[in-house]
């Protein structure tokens, strides 16, 4: 077998081994996730010290981040759908009523998303997906790819935006600010869940899998040998799936939103150097959330959105509401 390597091992091995939760109870793991913690925690503090630039250049792509979703979206089903899955490598689609469904699905959404006709109703047909798919792949799986969810997510939410059939025709138009930040909150925690559930998928809870991943790669991942350090690959998994749940808690955080994107970009795209156009389909939805961060965290208006922990709440009588940084007054909501 020569399969196509991915960054998820699930999606590379020939085999999965069953998993062994005792390897994420033993204390150095538990050590590295207490850090992953401490690590996120310490971040939200220094953002309130912390300089962040306004890039006003980035500013104004603000309107263009609902076509830019929908495109990372549409192109990401597209490719999967052409491979013959559903949403990973591992999930072939069977052609029986349930996988014809699901294919369905998928294409309708993605032509009604890329167009931005109807685009809620191509999100939402996503949205419905992701628990069919629940009754034919199992919870774990769905879960591991909630990261396309979040896009959906945020369409709808958001709409469909600039560059749209839906806005050519008069039937959506820019969301204004608070809108924005929920859609963003809501692709933050649909993103980092995903990666926290790959990273106890296929590493902390299965170091096995992650062990045939690197034994199956052709290429040496250990980055401790790399550099000449004495560890072996069992720590290497351990460490780097305790860094795969930092990246998923720095992205729910959303705190220092353009130094994050460098943090956690730079893997998600050095990769790409050794796996090419598989690895680039599979991670379209979290080079999205990446993006969208670094525009609004680049937006004086925008930036406290980024890492706002719950963006819904009651507004006070003549509280203003900032419509893309333009303030106006409101009623307080029933």
């Amino acid at each position: 077998m020569s399969p196509e390597p991915l960054a998820h091992a699930r999606w590379f091995v020939d085999h999965v081994p069953p998993n062994e939760w005792s390897f994420a109870a033993e204390p150095r793991t538990l050590l590295y996730l207490v850090a992953a913690v401490v690590a996120t925690l310490a971040l939200r503090v220094a953002a309130r010290w912390v300089p962040q630039p306004d890039i006003r250049w980035l500013e104004r792509l603000v309107p263009w981040m609902p076509f830019s979703v929908r495109v990372h979206l549409a192109v990401a089903l597209v490719g999967l759908l052409s491979a013959g899955v559903f949403l990973a490598p591992t999930m072939n689609l069977d052609l029986d009523p349930v996988g014809i469904l699901l294919g369905l699905l998928m294409a309708a959404s993605a032509i009604l998303l890329v167009t931005g006709w109807h685009a809620r109703v191509g999100a939402l047909l996503l949205a419905v997906a992701g628990p069919l798919g629940m009754l034919v792949f199992g919870v774990g799986w769905i879960v591991q790819r909630a990261d396309m969810l979040g896009l959906a997510l945020f369409v709808l939410v958001a709409g469909a935006g600039r560059w749209s059939a839906d806005a050519e025709l008069g039937r959506t138009g820019d969301a204004n600010e608070e809108r924005l930040g929920q859609a963003l909150w809501l692709l933050r925690m649909a993103t980092g869940v995903a990666l926290i559930a790959v990273g106890y998928a296929e590493k902390l809870a299965n170091p096995r899998l992650a062990q045939r991943f690197l034994d199956q790669s052709g290429d040496e991942f250990n980055l401790f040998r790399l550099v000449r350090l004495p560890v072996g690959d069992l720590e290497w998994i351990r460490a780097w799936g305790a860094v795969e749940v930092l990246f998923g808690l720095l992205l729910i955080s959303g705190a220092l939103p353009q130094l994050l994107v460098v943090v956690v970009g730079i893997p998600f795209n050095v990769t790409l150097y050794f796996f090419g156009l598989p690895e680039l389909l599979g991670h379209l939805p979290v080079y999205a959330t990446l993006l969208v961060l670094l525009v609004y965290g680049s937006s004086p208006t925008l930036r406290p959105w980024t890492s706002r922990l719950w963006p819904w709440r009651r507004r006070l009588r003549g509280e203003p509401v900032a419509e893309l940084g333009v303030a106006r007054e409101v009623d307080a909501v029933p």
